[in-house]
């Protein structure tokens, strides 16, 4: 607690914004946990089907802009709370719905809309709260409180899976339980309240030129973390015979390193600067899309599965660096509206590629094999590293370097 205090201004709601994220967290977790062997066990999807699904999960993201453009009006925290509507519509449906692949990506696209209005509004309003100079690590420490709901979700589902016999009913009870949960975190959601009222003269679709490095970084990370979070799973699943009890014990081993990294990865940007973090990033994904595409051709099978068990966790730990660019966002800007524009814009934009990647991945798969899949993934890092290393230092980027090289100067 004394962490927080000393991160985030005194006068914010960030007790009551943290709550409802570990809350959201915990039914994410539930929900994760659950929802990969749902759609293999019960509604019989293949990767080529994951890959449609993924694109009506995705497409939200890229309709944001457009969404956001009719709340042009809304303040960060009322887009959030309205977010959280949204996504106990999905989920409380995805409980009742009948399990065809129709009704299914249905809710799923209802509950992403969603989770997606919130993914925005999290780091607009962690950056609102946070004090000065403190801005990557309040992103880690929100990042943080997420993991350990999610973590949580994803402990319920391993004692669950391991006590009770897998059936439709038990995944539909683990979707009920998920949708109440929610409507926890909304009720705890409405005490959030603060100074982001959005500016009257405002324009309903923001791009800046000067962003435009930004947008580009989010179309190269957009597509490298897709392959990932739609695939990585399923590879799992399909390939590897993994069911919801190891995949949930996988993720929650995830969420406990994501846990601790998270601050760190937020001290770090904010002590050698976003640009640094920004390219270091990938040249790690390289070896680990390395390894998930080809542990199987140099290893045998139950080893091959452990490596990519373990390419899995450090894949979400190297993820955590696209906090660096909500930083960058915020070093390059001249108020908080044009923060949240900003980084809504960048969402959308991210999304752009995002779903074609979904939905052309799993063809990729089917057609030339899991190894091309994740060579894509290493690819798209790379273009990101080397983009990223274009980018000129904003405000304090440029202080950050400044203060560092002053330390290297003193004996």
């Amino acid at each position: 607690m004394q962490r927080l205090q000393a991160a985030f201004k005194p006068d914010s709601k960030y007790k009551a914004f943290f709550l409802s994220i570990i809350t959201f967290g915990l039914s994410y977790g539930l929900y994760k946990g659950a929802i990969d062997n749902y759609l293999a066990e019960i509604v019989g999807m293949s990767g080529f089907d994951k890959g449609v699904s993924e694109f009506f999960r995705e497409l939200p993201g890229l309709m944001l802009i457009f969404i956001l453009a009719v709340l042009y009006t809304f303040s960060a925290e009322r887009i959030y709370k309205l977010g959280a509507l949204f996504m106990l519509a999905g989920m409380a449906a995805q409980a009742v719905v009948p399990a065809s692949r129709v009704m299914v990506i249905l809710c799923i696209f209802v509950y992403s809309l969603g989770d997606h209005m919130q993914l925005g509004m999290r780091s607009t309003l962690s950056l609102q709260y946070s004090r000065e100079g403190r801005n990557g690590e309040v992103l880690g420490l929100q990042n943080s409180a997420q993991q350990i709901g999610t973590l949580a979700g994803y402990l319920v589902i391993i004692g669950v899976f391991a006590a009770i016999s897998v059936s439709p009913g038990l995944y539909r009870a683990v979707f009920a339980v998920s949708a109440g949960i929610i409507g926890l975190g909304f009720v705890s959601s409405l005490r959030i309240s603060g100074s982001s009222a959005p500016d009257a003269n405002k324009r309903r679709f923001y791009f800046r030129k000067k962003y435009a490095k930004y947008y580009m970084l989010e179309v190269f990370y957009g597509a490298r973390k897709q392959v990932f979070f739609t695939f990585g799973p399923y590879v799992l699943v399909l390939f590897y015979g993994a069911n919801a009890m190891t995949i949930s014990a996988l993720f929650a081993a995830s969420s406990i390193c994501g846990f601790f990294a998270a601050p760190i990865v937020g001290k770090i940007i904010d002590r050698v600067g976003y640009k640094t973090v920004m390219v270091a990033d990938t040249l790690i994904l390289v070896i680990v899309c390395f390894f998930y595409g080809f542990a199987h051709h140099l290893f045998p099978k139950d080893i091959a599965f452990i490596v990519c068990c373990l390419n899995y966790i450090l894949d979400s730990i190297i993820s955590l660096a696209s906090m660096a660019s909500n930083v960058y966002v915020q070093d390059i800007s001249d108020s908080t509206d044009e923060v949240k524009a900003t980084i809504s814009t960048g969402v959308s934009v991210n999304h752009l590629i995002t779903i074609f990647i979904a939905l052309f991945g799993g063809w990729i798969w089917n057609a030339l094999g899991i190894e091309t899949l994740f060579v894509l993934s290493a690819a798209l890092g790379l273009c990101n590293s080397a983009y990223a290393a274009t980018i000129k230092a904003g405000k304090r980027e440029a202080l950050t370097g400044t203060a560092l090289n002053g330390a290297r100067k003193k004996p």
